[in-house]
């Protein structure tokens, strides 16, 4: 992250930024990240939508409802687990983030990466893993792999989990279950288990 991304950076959040105008004219506010500061696992997805514009937070479409109900089916809840986008600001009509607009907004992901330092960090679809990973993905292929994977200026390498977007699901029902997997697996590289009440544990807890 460079100064000027440090100076619009106050904690995790990002107070203002006008590195991308495109963005700035199709926003109406910036989607920071949300979630526990230490938060164990962080899902990391693409931009946010129409409805993250309005409402100023990650995956609370049809999208963040399938998320929801498989977090808490492996004994997750949304409120412990930190979710967060690539770019920070909603690209018109809903499109991709171009290259130069995941780069501009690259310092401020590495940056909140960095302060959560998360058991592992997840990716949602294509562009967050290629993003992240710095190669072409096959995401319904490599679904629930996971890479080792140095971000920013740290030089230890953290484990990055390749997911499938969770809208995946709802165009195409055979994708339910990689899914469903992947998602069990973030919590198990975490040390979380699902209890019989549908609550959370720590594996070794008791």
């Amino acid at each position: 992250m460079d100064a000027e991304q440090a100076e619009h950076m106050e904690g995790l959040c990002v107070t203002d930024c006008t590195r991308c105008p495109a963005l700035v004219d199709s926003r109406s506010r910036i989607v920071d990240g949300t979630g526990p500061a230490d938060a164990d696992v962080l899902f990391v997805g693409e931009a946010p939508g129409a409805q993250e514009d309005a409402e100023g937070e990650p995956f609370v479409g049809r999208s963040g409802t399938v998320l929801d109900d498989q977090l808490r089916t492996v004994g997750l809840e949304r409120e412990s687990v930190r979710i967060t986008n690539c770019v920070r600001c909603r690209p018109p009509d809903n499109r991709d983030p171009t290259t130069d607009e995941l780069e501009n907004c690259r310092g401020y992901l590495e940056a909140e990466i960095d302060r959560v330092d998360p058991d592992v960090v997840v990716t949602l679809g294509k562009v967050p893993s290629e993003h992240l990973l710095e190669r072409s993905v096959a995401v319904t292929s490599e679904t629930g792999s996971v890479e080792e994977v140095r971000l920013g200026d740290t030089t230890t390498p953290r484990p990055v989990l390749i997911c499938l977007h969770p809208a995946a699901t709802l165009y195409d029902r055979s994708q339910e279950s990689a899914f469903a997997e992947t998602i069990q697996e973030a919590a198990a590289i975490a040390g979380v288990s699902p209890t019989d009440e549908g609550g959370q544990s720590r594996l070794g807890e008791y």
